[in-house]
């Protein structure tokens, strides 16, 4: 068959899969990357009518079980299908992981449909260059000419992006090219980052997570109401000064920063590995206890001591932010490093700020009743808390 000819029918399918997309738009694939720092893995996310149109086989039908009915299939017909390789054509090795299909997702333009999600892991040969490569890939679009398969990246340390609630970036469409009536091979070119970067990101990672986290700003303000006043007959007195309040919070703070400190260390490592919620839980009721503390005192002499023991529950909560990321030993090392320095700068700017007016306020009458009704209303929050996250 000549050249022009097999043009035609490339183009004739491509205009017809067009009607069909503008009668009724198809989903599109996607393929979500990430990248560390010897390999890149990932996850394809394939529309199941596409793909049954692709590989000629009944998928919709019974589709909870479609990877216990076809799994060997799959992996075989995906395996003929990705195929990145270095600019100087060096095949990587590929990897299939996990295969699921997700529930059913509703969009007003394409309308009701599932999709098959298979985990997948690249690893390129030694020496080769992980940020530049071709990835020669048409699952689906091999047989469905009007089919688009969106590039995107989730993780790569090196720009920054780690965080498990960071904006998609895509880095382009795979298509069919309706001037030569073939399909592309991807070139991905990924923007260089650097350690630096990495690092800089984390330090706002951990800024962002006590800015964004009101249950460790709420408990950081519990340990400041009472940080100043003195204890009389079990009760909270008058203002004790500004050199042993001012010594009375760089104790208690540092005492939080150790225990915190320790067992982000330690969970992020995975040294000690808990599950989030019974410690979400736990946090909550550090915070009911502080608020307790702070209307009336239940544990006077103690608070340094009680803090580094609550710190060491709330580190176990800023690890959960770390352990689902893929890092090499010197990205967590660095990671850890830069994330509770972010955590130290934003409890710091949140003392500065606080601190001086609790200490002019506690001059005054008033104080005893500010710190009554705060700690009153700091109480209550953390009881919903508690009813909140031990229903869910």
């Amino acid at each position: 068959m000549s050249s022009v000819k097999l043009k035609s029918i490339y183009l004739l399918l491509f205009f017809l899969g067009s009607f069909q997309l503008f009668s009724h738009p198809m989903p599109s694939s996607m393929v979500v990357l990430k990248v560390h720092e010897k390999s890149i893995s990932g996850e394809i996310q394939l529309p199941l009518g596409e793909l049954q149109s692709a590989i000629g086989m009944s998928v919709n039908d019974n589709s909870e079980h479609l990877v216990e009915r076809l799994g060997d299939t799959l992996r075989h017909y995906l395996m003929a299908h990705i195929r990145p390789k270095s600019f100087d054509g060096k095949a990587w090795t590929v990897t299939l992981g996990k295969m699921w299909v997700t529930e059913e997702k509703t969009n007003r333009t394409t309308g009701d449909y599932k999709e098959l999600i298979v985990a997948f892991t690249m690893s390129l040969p030694l020496n080769y260059d992980l940020r530049n490569f071709y990835f020669d890939y048409d699952v689906i679009l091999h047989q469905v000419a009007s089919h688009q398969i969106l590039v995107n990246i989730k993780e790569d340390w090196q720009q920054g992006l780690v965080s498990e609630d960071s904006t998609l970036q895509q880095i382009g469409v795979i298509a069919l090219d309706t001037q030569t009536g073939k399909i592309p091979v991807f070139q991905v070119s990924l923007q260089e980052g650097s350690v630096w970067q990495g690092f800089k990101n984390m330090v706002v990672l951990g800024i962002d997570h006590i800015a964004e986290g009101t249950d460790h700003i709420l408990f950081i303000l519990t340990l400041l109401l009472p940080a100043m006043l003195m204890v009389e007959d079990k009760k909270w007195s008058t203002y004790k000064g500004l050199k042993p309040s001012l010594l009375s919070l760089l104790k208690i703070v540092t005492a939080f920063t150790i225990g915190h400190s320790l067992t982000l260390l330690l969970g992020a490592s995975q040294w000690l590995n808990l599950p989030l919620k019974p410690i979400e839980v736990c946090i909550a009721i550090t915070i009911l206890i502080s608020s307790i503390h702070a209307f009336k005192p239940i544990y006077p002499k103690k608070e340094v001591l009680i803090a580094g023991g609550f710190g060491l529950i709330h580190g176990m909560a800023f690890a959960e932010t770390l352990t689902n990321l893929e890092l090499s030993v010197k990205q967590m090392i660095l990671s850890i490093l830069g994330f509770n320095i972010g955590i130290e700068l934003m409890q710091l700017c949140i003392i500065l700020v606080i601190f001086p007016l609790l200490i002019l306020l506690s001059q005054t009458r008033y104080y005893t009743l500010f710190r009554q009704i705060g700690a009153a209303l700091m109480i209550i929050m953390a009881m919903v808390w508690i009813v909140e996250r031990m229903g869910e």
